[in-house]
């Protein structure tokens, strides 16, 4: 799954300020240090000066610095502040009800990675970002038979053409 651009901008921005952790930056080195356009960066981080993520001060020495320190900042919580709510019951067929009792022919899939993403979200945080680690998925109940792999491809077979005679 990929997350929507805002997102990933925030996420950008959230790197950024969490590697330089006291240091406030200014809107203009932000969006250089991250690639992102400055119009659509300050949109992105007055969301998540709203959402308490980070703080904003105006001003000469100003900019935006993180509000907590990295290791307090779950990516749940940025997700959320970017409205990316994992538990939304959103369906994949776009279904105005999709549940247990009518699922869409997605529901358990899609249900299966919603829940992943929300304990993955919950469970890492900007610092882990930072130091490049990841925490081990937990592991999964069986789930019964799954399908057998496909084939490996086969090499196409030789063209057959007509053979003349002395050729």
């Amino acid at each position: 799954m990929w997350f929507p651009q805002t997102v990933e901008y925030a996420l950008r921005a959230l790197a950024v300020l969490a590697r330089d952790e006291g240091a406030a930056l200014s809107a203009t080195e932000l969006a250089e240090r991250t690639s992102v356009p400055a119009p659509y960066l300050s949109k992105v981080m007055r969301r998540l000066v709203l959402a308490g993520i980070v703080t904003a001060r105006r001003g000469h020495g100003g900019g935006f610095t993180l509000a907590r320190r990295p290791e307090e900042v779950p990516i749940e919580r940025v997700l959320v502040a970017l409205d990316l709510a994992t538990n939304d019951g959103h369906c994949a067929f776009g279904w105005s009800r999709c549940d247990e009792a009518r699922p869409c022919p997605l529901h358990p899939l899609w249900g299966d990675l919603r829940a992943r993403l929300a304990e993955w979200s919950q469970d890492h945080t900007l610092a882990d970002a930072l130091a490049g680690r990841s925490r081990p998925a937990p592991a999964r109940p069986e789930q019964g038979p799954r399908r057998a792999a496909r084939p490996e491809a086969r090499p196409p077979a030789p063209k057959r053409g007509r053979r003349t005679e002395g050729a």
